[in-house]
C-alpha cells in the first residue's frame, strides 16, 4: 500500500496543500495524511513553540503512516518543504515532493508587487477574498518573532543536510512566489544527491502554489512523477 504524507508550511495549515490533497485522493487510492503542526491549530498559538516539536509531529505522522504502508511519498510546502526534507534524510522515504521550499526566506522585491495588488484589490472591495491578504493578515497579527526566529533555526540547521538527499526529487515553484525566492528550487537541484530529479518554474504563480491557476498542470506533473 502507497502512504502520501504532506506537511503545510510556517504559520499554515493543510488548507495549503488541500487542493493537491484533493487531487491525489480522486485519482490514487493511497492512504493520504497531513497533521496540523504544533502551534498552527485553529486558535492555536506558535509562541513557545519550538521547531523540534513540528519535527516531532511530522515524524509521528509519519511513523504511523508507515505501519500500515510499505510505499512511502513526502510532499512538503514552504517550510514544510524543509521538514520533509529532513525527514528524507533519515527515514526510508521512496519519493520527495517540494513545493515553494524554504531553504532562502523572503523575496522583499516581489513581496511589495503583491502588497500593491492587494491595495487595488482593497480599492475595489475585494480584498477580504483574497487568500494571500488573508495569510499576510494573519502572519502580521498573530505570528511572534519567536515563531520566525524557530522558523530559521530550522532552516539553518537543516540546510547542510540537503547534499545527503538520495532518492527521486520533485521540486516546483512560482516565478511570482513573494514569500520564499525561487532561486531556492535552482539550490535544491543543484545540492540534492539524487539522479532522479525534477525542477519546474511555474510563471504566475506565487508563494500558494498550489491554489495558483495553473494548478491543475502542475498536480499532473506531480501525479506521473509519483506513479512512474
Amino acid at each position: 500500500m502507497i502512504g502520501c504524507l504532506f506537511i503545510h508550511g510556517f504559520t499554515g495549515s493543510p488548507w495549503e496543500v488541500e487542493p493537491l490533497m484533493e487531487y491525489i485522493q480522486e485519482n490514487t487510492n493511497w492512504t493520504i495524511a497531513c497533521p496540523v503542526l504544533p502551534g498552527h491549530e485553529e486558535g492555536g498559538s506558535l509562541k513557545g513553540v519550538s521547531y523540534t516539536e513540528w519535527l516531532d509531529a511530522a515524524s509521528k505522522a509519519l511513523d504511523e503512516l508507515q505501519r500500515h504502508c510499505d510505499t512511502i511519498y513526502l510532499i512538503g510546502f514552504s517550510m514544510g518543504g524543509m521538514i520533509a526534507s529532513t525527514l528524507a534524510v533519515n527515514q526510508p522515504i521512496d519519493k520527495l515532493v517540494l513545493l515553494s521550499p524554504a531553504v532562502f526566506y523572503y523575496s522583499p522585491k516581489q513581496l511589495s508587487v503583491e502588497l500593491r495588488a492587494l491595495m487595488q484589490e482593497m480599492l475595489q472591495g475585494k480584498l477580504k477574498e483574497n487568500a494571500l491578504y488573508i495569510r499576510y493578515h494573519a502572519k502580521i497579527k498573530h505570528t511572534p518573532i519567536s515563531a520566525a526566529m524557530q522558523f530559521r533555526k530550522l532552516v539553518r540547521n537543516y540546510r547542510p543536510h540537503l547534499p545527503d538527499i538520495s532518492m527521486p526529487v520533485f521540486i516546483a515553484h512560482g516565478l511570482q512566489d513573494g514569500i520564499v525566492h525561487y532561486k531556492s528550487t535552482q539550490y535544491l537541484y543543484d545540492t540534492v544527491a539524487s539522479k532522479d530529479k525534477t525542477a519546474l518554474w511555474l510563471d504566475g504563480c506565487n508563494h500558494l502554489i498550489c491554489h495558483c491557476e495553473n494548478n491543475e498542470w502542475l498536480f499532473k506533473q506531480v501525479h506521473e512523477f509519483l506513479c512512474k
